[in-house]
């Protein structure tokens, strides 16, 4: 079992960043793959970005390449995403992700083993 917990969402105007926090516990925590996943009202979950359990392999979304950075901290159990150049239609609720395999974060939102609860990201224009 993995639990997540974020932090970090809030309101920023566009052109703006944020850093989103994830921290994982649980007996498999460490060696889990994780990323984070957003939804927009009206729309489906969607994949943001994903980090592998060793930290050497990443992925990314095309909406979000170049402007979203994924990072993991092992000693902490951490996953961070750094947003950067804000735009309006990243408003959403972002969901920290984890997953038993590398395939769990590879897009479709049924893979995810595991989800935390939430955090608010509005960028206003």
């Amino acid at each position: 079992q993995v639990q997540l917990v974020e932090s970090g969402g809030g309101l920023v105007q566009a052109g703006g960043s944020l850093r989103l926090s994830c921290a994982a516990s649980g007996r498999t925590a460490s060696r889990a793959a994780m990323g984070w996943f957003r939804q927009a009202p009206g729309k489906e979950r969607e994949f943001v970005a994903a980090i592998s359990w060793t930290g050497g392999s990443t992925n990314y979304a095309d909406s979000v390449k170049g402007r979203f950075t994924i990072a993991r901290d092992h000693a902490k159990n951490t996953v961070y995403l750094q947003m950067n150049s804000l735009k309006p239609e990243d408003t959403a609720v972002y969901y920290c992700a984890a997953g038993a395999t590398w395939g769990s974060l590879s897009g479709p939102s049924n893979l995810v083993d595991y989800w935390g609860q939430g955090t608010q990201v509005t960028v206003s224009s």
